[in-house]
């Protein structure tokens, strides 16, 4: 009775770990050193951190020229000294290379000044991190979520498990919401929220991408169009005033054949420059069609395999589940 109670305690712990195995773990990672990169408080005292480490390094570079211009002295000049003299000269040296090496440790040793610096810089910014992507995971359901800048070796990680973006927009709202007034952080809460619903539906966030470039190719549909309107206004403005113009010199008396003939030139030159952009504008609202069909082909494509390898992979988990059960129970049965 013992056996058959262990048996199935055994199965059913099997059975649990295969369906968590089959819904699958969710995995994220974030880029350390970009969201620091992008941070404009660390940005602006790690380049104060840089000058300070330069002038450290030129401190140390003049006294090294120091010192190999006291040895040049002594090499040149030994011939006519004491051994005394030698001796109290090369201590000297030994004195000043010891301290300058000894400064140099302090600035930039394991221990030094430069690595003590960088890590009361970068300290705060982690927790910040740490705290944000806490949220995230919380909120958006993850069960991992890895650093790549880490000593973690990743030899490849897909841009779409990358939540960089959101940690950085999660700290960026931190520090803009202490500038904002009610109705302006009211704002801030809704559009966060948007963000957010793309954050946690990649399909949502696709659709929101696809409307967005729509509305760009749109947008620049009518800005050729208006300067295709302003070009033919202009032109229209220049004919007619040819045309006053051609008028007074009649009333003047000064007109001539070539004159008319130059302008019926520009006014056929004029006309075919109309056509011309005309013809561009036409082409490019074209082109910019073909883009938004092409690209809203490709998302429904890729949704479209997204679908099918999901389902095909819940049938297959199935499937192992299925089998592993049978197994269970005829080894069961085997033991009855």
């Amino acid at each position: 009775m013992t056996k058959q109670f262990l048996c199935l305690f055994l199965a059913f712990i099997a059975v649990q770990t295969m369906e968590g195995q089959a819904r699958g773990n969710k995995l994220g990672y974030i880029d350390m050193e970009y969201i620091l990169q992008n941070v404009p408080d660390y940005t602006e005292a790690k380049i104060q951190l840089e000058q300070k480490a330069q002038k450290w390094k030129l401190e140390i570079d003049t006294k090294k020229i120091e010192i190999s211009k006291l040895k040049e002295a002594l090499k040149a000049e030994k011939a006519l000294l004491t051994k005394e003299l030698i001796d109290e000269r090369e201590t000297e040296i030994s004195f000043l290379e010891n301290e300058n090496l000894e400064y140099q440790q302090k600035r930039f040793g394991a221990n030094g000044d430069l690595i003590l610096q960088k890590s009361v810089l970068v300290k705060p910014i982690q927790d910040q991190v740490f705290t944000a992507v806490q949220d995230i995971a919380e909120r958006l359901k993850y069960d991992f979520i890895f650093d790549k800048a880490s000593d973690l070796t990743m030899l490849f990680a897909a841009k779409r498990f990358d939540i960089s973006e959101q940690v950085l927009r999660i700290l960026n709202r931190t520090e803009k919401r202490e500038q904002l007034t009610k109705k302006q952080q009211k704002e801030a809460e809704a559009r966060e929220l948007k963000e957010d619903a793309l954050d946690s539906n990649p399909a949502l966030a696709d659709r929101q991408k696809l409307l967005e470039e729509k509305k760009a190719a749109r947008e620049k549909v009518l800005e050729d169009r208006k300067l295709l309107q302003e070009q033919k206004k202009k032109e229209f403005d220049d004919k007619r005033k040819q045309i006053q113009d051609d008028r007074e010199a009649k009333k003047n008396g000064t007109v001539s054949a070539n004159v008319a003939k130059e302008g019926s030139t520009a006014t056929q030159t004029g006309v075919d420059t109309t056509k011309e952009a005309a013809d561009q504008a036409r082409q490019k609202q074209a082109d910019a069609r073909a883009k938004l069909l092409e690209d809203r082909k490709k998302v429904f494509e890729d949704r479209k395999k997204a679908l099918e390898e999901r389902r095909q992979k819940i049938l297959e988990d199935r499937e192992a589940l299925k089998k592993a059960k049978q197994e269970k129970l005829k080894e069961n049965t085997n033991n009855n």
